[in-house]
């Protein structure tokens, strides 16, 4: 009784890791939104907690930040004003990462002191240590790629490396938090759902990466309409550019991967629901209802949030901004709905 307790300390500690996580990840969507990434051009991951105390460094700041494209040619009209307000979001979204690493380590800490870890918890937590440090390198990979005189923004595969990272982060803490609630008589073994859950989730990473690009490359103003892409189904460019660094074409693959993966999930839902009747009180029972209903939500969000492509207006946190975050985070959840009907199934009892 007592070691159930300690392992329920330790998952709901880890649970705090994936809200913060989640949060960290929308934070890293207001930056992108506000067009804030570039604002801090060092990386000083101790010092850097602090923002500028005074004018001198805040001129300081300013000053490296004029120096690369995206001030030149897209930000040269920005008042020292309109440089604290991007650069209050980068500092944010990089203090919330700060304070992440804080809460694991004194959490860590505390657990190991009073004794709380199981020999088989080591292992998981040496990847959770791993895993949040090359995040963080990452990170700064993908800002220094903007960091130069000719790119106005982060480079967009770098950019979905940073999120498909915090996303593996965030499943990989949800799974060690789940192997800590989850008792064994919840789970169901059927080798036919857990593949078909696999693949599903596959489907959804690429969506993920491609979701990422459309971010990157702001492809969402070049085809701000639905369901015809600039009234082509299939667009010209599709046979005459790239389909990972011509926005059009991430457009159209993003969109057929939300309807190939929306059908996968209404037939997922359909097996699931079968396998739960013959187990009745499993966490498939429960779970399965998630993916099936966030992936409703998550079509319709992605829809408004393209045809509001035309209400953007620079510097404003409006209607798009606002639809792209909630877009954001219904992904978020339907990721982690769907990890979690993956631990729910096992494809053997060994």
């Amino acid at each position: 009784m007592q070691s159930n307790k300690k392992r329920k300390a330790v998952a709901y500690w880890l649970l705090t890791g994936v809200l913060m996580i989640i949060i960290q990840v929308l934070l890293g969507g207001v930056t992108r939104l506000t067009g804030s990434g570039l604002s801090i051009t060092e990386w000083k991951p101790i010092m850097g907690a602090l923002p500028p105390m005074n004018d001198a460094t805040w001129n300081e700041a300013f000053e490296k930040y004029q120096q690369i494209a995206q001030y030149k040619y897209l930000n040269n009209h920005f008042t020292i004003d309109d440089f604290k307000f991007i650069f209050f979001w980068e500092w944010f979204h990089r203090v919330w990462a700060r304070l992440l690493g804080v809460v694991f380590a004194i959490g860590f800490i505390y657990f190991l002191v009073r004794k709380y870890f199981d020999k088989e918890m080591i292992i998981p937590f040496i990847i959770l240590f791993i895993l949040g440090g090359a995040q963080g390198l990452i990170g700064w990979i993908m800002v220094a790629s903007g960091l130069n005189d000719t790119n106005l923004y982060v480079n967009h595969i770098k950019l979905a490396l940073h999120f498909m990272a915090a996303l593996l982060l965030l499943c990989y803490t949800l799974w060690f938090a789940l192997k800590l609630l989850v008792p064994d008589y919840k789970i169901t073994i059927s080798k036919k759902l857990n593949t078909f859950t696999s693949i599903t989730i596959v489907v959804l990473c690429i969506q993920l990466v491609y979701g990422a690009f459309m971010a990157g490359l702001k492809a969402a103003m070049a085809a701000p309409t639905w369901p015809s892409i600039n009234g082509m189904w299939v667009p010209d460019s599709l046979t005459m550019h790239s389909i990972v660094n011509h926005p059009i074409n991430i457009h159209f693959m993003h969109r057929q991967l939300a309807y190939l993966l929306f059908t996968l999930i209404v037939f997922w839902f359909g097996s699931a629901t079968k396998l739960s009747k013959q187990n009745i009180g499993s966490l498939l029972s429960s779970a399965r209802w998630w993916p099936f209903v966030l992936v409703f939500v998550q079509v319709i969000l992605g829809i408004f949030t393209v045809i509001s492509a035309p209400a953007i207006v620079p510097g404003k946190f409006g209607t798009f901004e606002i639809l792209a975050e909630l877009h954001q985070l219904f992904a978020m959840f339907l990721l982690m709905a769907l990890v979690v009907n993956l631990y729910a199934v096992k494809r053997s009892t060994s």
